[in-house]
């Protein structure tokens, strides 16, 4: 029997060789263990975990999770546990897998992201850092740190300062234009920036006639959000040297593949995980199998439109 080669799926992220370029994005995996029976871990690109900061956090208040049409509305408030804690009950389990680990951080102030970077820098087993510069700077009356090109690069720089790990930046889409704001992450040292996260949405119950979060408005994640998506992570890659990583409404193979033809070196997979748990995996498969039909061996010869 003639057996097609196995494509080499292979893809590099700051310096950091991932097998495949599927990654799990922040916020929709846990800590990975969650999924330990659902999925072959060791199989995935990458691994990011639920965002994390120095204290641990509750989070909003419920109702905080909407089903949309097409998707899904969230106000979880970034709950976790802590760095303290993801040390001591998380870390362990991350450390039994091969699968390269990203932590994703948030802060409210430039220092606490600077302060949680350097106690990061010193764990072994964390690959890299994903920066989220969607959070509201207290300094600046609320204002998340990426709508502003200035803001966004302080927060950078101060990360890029404490660590030699690699440092991904996750974009904001509530903004006017986001190339903007991905050139100056990529002039503060960004090895690789992630987008899109979260756009700003509402859900009424007309019964009650309110809001169906207890925060109004939350983050519109899933299909819905695909073709934004898609298009600034195609504006972004025209703009940045760095890799682009595509996050927005990916369900399945055919929409990873969508957006590593705009320009995303690698994906993140995140409310298709809450509808199918083996997302991941099926569009690893799905991605393997479409470049077999087509006798592509290597995806980083085949990617990429102008």
């Amino acid at each position: 029997m003639n057996m097609k080669k196995k494509p080499d799926l292979k893809v590099d992220i700051g310096g950091i060789e991932l097998r495949n370029p599927v990654m799990t994005a922040s916020g929709t995996f846990g800590y990975a263990g969650e999924f330990k029976d659902l999925v072959d871990l060791n199989r995935l690109g990458a691994i990011i975990v639920k965002g994390l900061s120095l204290e641990p956090s509750m989070g909003n208040r419920p109702p905080r999770i909407v089903e949309t049409s097409c998707g899904m509305l969230n106000a979880i408030g970034l709950e976790n546990v802590g760095f303290e804690a993801f040390i001591k009950e998380k870390l362990p389990f991350l450390k039994t897998l091969s699968t390269p680990i990203f932590v994703n951080i948030y802060g409210k102030k430039i220092d606490n992201y600077a302060e949680l970077t350097s106690r990061i820098d010193d764990i072994e087993e964390i690959s890299g850092i994903e920066v989220n510069i969607s959070c509201p700077n207290v300094k600046a009356g609320g204002m998340a740190f990426g709508v502003d090109a200035e803001s966004a690069c302080k927060v950078v720089s101060a990360v890029r300062e404490r660590t030699t790990k690699p440092v991904m930046v996750k974009l904001s889409p509530n903004v006017t234009d986001i190339t903007i704001i991905a050139k100056s992450v990529e002039d503060a040292g960004a090895d690789s920036i992630s987008l899109i996260n979260t756009i700003t949405g509402m859900a009424i119950n007309i019964e009650t006639r309110r809001p169906q979060l207890a925060t109004i408005t939350g983050g519109l994640s899933g299909p819905a959000i695909k073709p934004i998506a898609l298009r600034m992570v195609w504006q972004v890659a025209q703009k940045v040297k760095i890799p682009v990583i595509g996050i927005g409404g990916i369900m399945k193979a055919e929409d990873a593949l969508e957006f590593l033809i705009a320009g995303a070196t690698a994906i993140q997979i995140g409310t298709a995980n809450f509808v199918n748990p083996h997302a991941t995996i099926e569009i690893i498969e799905g991605i393997e199998t479409f470049m077999v039909e087509r006798n592509i061996s290597k995806l980083d010869d085949w990617r990429l439109i102008s």
